[in-house]
């Protein structure tokens, strides 16, 4: 099956590049075909999305800041629409390598699964309050889906396309990846979660658009919207 690789960037000048050409050789060399790169730059007022055209990829761009989900949206439904099955999303700021990218895209996992990327922060160098922060989210998480989720906040994951897309998500920021695992379990799609190895640079060159109140607080309330508006469902499709 075709996939693609949805890199949602904001502000990120200087690793875009670099993120899309390691995409582009390694996922040109794992399937034989030039790999299909998507940015979407999310109204970033520095070169981004120049830098990712320059360096091979596809570009969307809005023409203000929306928010993470609006360009993962925004690059999942380009890729279906340029006839990819599934879509691997990459941050843009470095931290996920190419060939664990590549690896997940050419997971065994069925086409109609959602695969998520499993990290040993701890071994990777996270910083602590990133480990206490999805240490949380998991116990949530796992409540608010009824089995145990490792790593619920790892954007490097491989979405099914026309199953996500059909799933009638609804955020907009970083609550779009903790909607579309509760939506997609409780709609019966599968679930695999995959060990990666991810990089956190050194603390002065870290870069965060996360807002340490603003945004947890939009994660809890759109789970509690999605738990209380999305019924179970037992069968999956086939």
């Amino acid at each position: 099956m075709r996939v693609a690789f949805v890199v949602p960037a904001y502000q990120a000048e200087r690793s875009v590049s670099d993120v899309v050409r390691g995409l582009l050789e390694l996922g040109g060399q794992a399937f034989g075909d030039p790999a299909l790169v998507i940015v979407v730059d999310d109204g970033s007022t520095d070169a981004t999305a120049e830098s990712a055209r320059a360096a091979g990829a596809t570009v969307l761009r809005f023409a203000e800041n929306r928010g993470k989900g609006s360009a993962l949206l925004e690059g999942l439904a380009a890729a279906h629409a340029a006839g990819a099955r599934a879509a691997v999303t990459v941050d843009a700021d470095g931290q996920h390598p190419p060939e664990e990218a590549v690896r997940l895209a050419r997971s065994a996992a069925p086409a109609h699964a959602l695969v998520l990327g499993v990290r040993d922060l701890r071994r990777d160098g996270a910083p602590a309050a990133n480990r206490f922060s999805n240490a949380f989210s998991n116990v949530w998480m796992s409540w608010f889906c009824g089995r145990a989720l490792r790593d619920t906040q790892c954007g490097l994951r491989r979405y099914p396309l026309p199953e996500t897309l059909e799933l009638g998500l609804r955020g907009r920021g970083y609550e779009l990846e903790a909607e579309v695992i509760v939506r997609a379990v409780r709609r019966a799609l599968p679930l695999v979660e995959t060990e990666v190895r991810v990089f956190y640079p050194p603390r002065a060159e870290r870069v965060t658009h996360f807002r340490s109140v603003r945004d947890p607080a939009r994660i809890v309330l759109c789970l509690l919207r999605t738990a209380a508006t999305t019924p179970w469902r037992t069968e999956g499709p086939a």
